[in-house]
């Protein structure tokens, strides 16, 4: 079992060279990597086992459920919350290169006044919660994360879908539905520091940023194009990036395998974009970036093969994450 072993050891909450806080939470990165664990892996840690709902604050990934009557609130009541449909390419619309995508962003970061790295972060995510005897269901979540200068932070999740403002959206527990912007979890964290990945700033070099996400990953080899663009969401899942590392993550975009321009899309939160597919096993991977910019707005995993034993069809949307800035 030497992919498990690999996990568990990696997933040490209490590393020899770590802060020691007796019976303290798990940092965001040790949960990330034990739910890898209990959960399995795959493009964006989709999840194929019949599992409870539950909240991961690190990840805040709404994982696969064991759920009853959560869709139907009445007999003629449409679901609140439906699983999203794939973002549509507009009709017409001229893909932009990468390389064009990395000369946007080189001009951005070498701009007067451009923004600047910090930690913490501001996404939002539609994850599809899976199981063999229930319909499959998109639970839609806010998170804001901020780091105060003593190195303590905040975090904040809520329940929210702004493609349906002010409309219910489902939640874990009986009642099965919560009102639009229901605060989920609430919570302050104490000082805390970390050396590793994706913990450790990100650099704005292209080569040592290769780097530094292949070791936030615990890969021993090169990333795949999918894992890279895993790597990328767990980074910008910890970081709000500045103008020189998007550069540096388009660069990177650009030269992995695999990626293609497909043309203009608007993103979940209503932003124009340039998006990249790359298609893979059973998985249609998207990565939506800013025109202007050169920034990764969001990640999309859209099911390219359908698996009936989970109530998966062709083209359902598993993951997304758009991130704000």
């Amino acid at each position: 079992m030497p992919d498990e072993l690999d996990l568990l050891r990696g997933a040490d909450p209490v590393p020899a060279d770590g802060p020691h806080f007796g019976d303290g939470p798990l940092h965001h990165d040790a949960e990330r990597r034990l739910n890898q664990l209990l959960h399995g892996r795959g493009p964006f840690g989709r999840r194929r086992r019949r599992l409870r709902w539950a909240w991961s604050l690190a990840t805040v990934a709404a994982v696969a459920v064991t759920v009853t009557a959560l869709l139907l609130a009445g007999p003629n009541t449409v679901p609140a919350v439906a699983a999203p449909r794939p973002l549509l390419v507009q009709a017409g619309s001229t893909p932009v290169p990468l390389t064009r995508m990395v000369e946007i962003a080189d001009a951005a970061a070498s701009s007067d006044g451009s923004p600047k790295l910090r930690k913490g972060t501001h996404v939002q995510t539609w994850s599809m919660g899976m199981s063999e005897d229930k319909p499959p269901i998109t639970l839609p979540v806010e998170r804001v994360v901020r780091w105060r200068a003593d190195a303590s932070h905040t975090e904040l999740v809520v329940a929210t879908d702004p493609r349906h403002p002010g409309r219910p959206v489902l939640s874990e527990g009986e009642d099965g539905m919560v009102e639009d912007g229901h605060v989920i979890s609430e919570q302050t964290f104490g000082p805390s520091w970390s050396d590793a990945p994706p913990e450790s700033p990100p650099p704005h070099d292209p080569g040592r940023l290769k780097a530094y996400l292949q070791e936030a990953q615990h890969q021993p080899t090169p990333l795949t194009t999918p894992e890279l663009l895993d790597a990328v969401k767990v980074l910008l899942d910890h970081w709000t990036l500045g103008a020189r590392e998007d550069a540096a993550v388009a660069r990177l975009l650009a030269d992995a395998e695999g990626l293609r321009p497909v043309g203009r899309v608007t993103d979940r939160l209503g932003r124009p974009g340039q998006a990249y597919v790359y298609d893979g096993r059973g998985s249609r991977l998207m990565v939506i970036m800013d025109p202007a910019t050169g920034t990764v707005l969001g990640l999309e995993n859209t099911a390219s093969v359908a698996e009936p034993q989970w109530g998966l069809k062709k083209g359902d949307v598993v993951d997304y994450s758009a991130w704000v800035r």
